[in-house]
């Protein structure tokens, strides 16, 4: 905090935005306010550049090798879930997914496209070092994920934020919406961001109008893929809050599971 204070001088007040990491803060002058996070990634610069995330402002190396950077404090709103069934949340997610500049940025920083193959194996391995957590639908998903393995590989690799939570999407006052918080971008399918938002927020009755506005059409392989992707990522959480005895976040996941198991039942 006091390098902060340093950079800004006496006249900022600083106080910390919350969040995992404890690496953002708010700063606000009379006659300015500013968003500042310690080492970002340099990747917000394309992101601020396509108008994505709020404009960055400056980015500055402190003493000790960190590196801090301002942007924009927005008046703006979170998105409701019921907001996330807009249309232009599907147009901005498919900007991202179809630009060539985001996924060269980000692959210049050393991400690889995920592979469906070491993703189960990798959760494999979770599975097995906390098999104490494992339930009888875990072993069930990870049946229907080796069996669909060879049906999820696609051609398309894009950047995917990874995490489509409704609190992650904001509208400004003046009517412009961003998509923030790019810690765990990867690169990837792109069905990992469509599924979550498909899946929490969209009713499936409406999938299709959803996925015209963001520019492509249903099908069984799409289907496929999301589906996939959404059971690797319940069982992942479902392992990771029963480690940490969060059995009320646990059990949400299960039910998430579970939803996902008569899915493709159905199917």
């Amino acid at each position: 905090m006091k390098s902060l204070e340093h950079i800004l001088g006496n006249e900022w007040t600083i106080a910390p935005a919350g969040g995992s990491t404890g690496e953002a803060y708010y700063a606000q002058s009379e006659s300015n306010r500013l968003f500042l996070k310690r080492n970002s990634s340099p990747f917000l610069a394309v992101l601020s550049a396509q108008g994505i995330v709020p404009k960055l402002v400056w980015t500055k190396r402190l003493e000790n090798g960190d590196v801090v950077t301002a942007q924009q404090w927005l008046e703006s709103k979170e998105l409701t879930p019921e907001e996330m069934q807009h249309p232009e949340v599907a147009k901005l997610l498919s900007k991202i997914h179809h630009s060539s500049e985001l996924l060269h940025m980000l692959m210049r920083i050393g991400k690889k496209p995920l592979k469906p193959d070491e993703i189960l194996n990798k959760l494999r391995k979770n599975i097995r070092d906390n098999e104490e957590l494992a339930q009888i639908e875990v072993h069930q998903a990870i049946k229907y994920l080796d069996k669909m393995l060879p049906f999820v590989y696609s051609d398309v690799q894009v950047v995917c934020h990874c995490d489509m939570n409704h609190n992650n999407w904001l509208l400004s006052h003046s009517g412009q919406l961003y998509l923030i918080d790019w810690d765990n971008a990867k690169v990837g399918d792109p069905a990992m961001d469509i599924g979550m938002i498909l899946q929490w927020y969209i009713p499936e009755n409406d999938w299709d109008s959803w996925l015209d506005s963001y520019g492509i059409t249903n099908d069984e392989h799409l289907i496929d893929r999301m589906n996939w992707y959404l059971m690797i990522e319940a069982i992942s959480y479902l392992i990771w809050h029963k480690k940490r005895n969060e059995n009320k976040k646990a059990a949400q996941r299960l039910k998430e599971l579970k939803r996902l198991l008569n899915r493709v039942t159905d199917y």
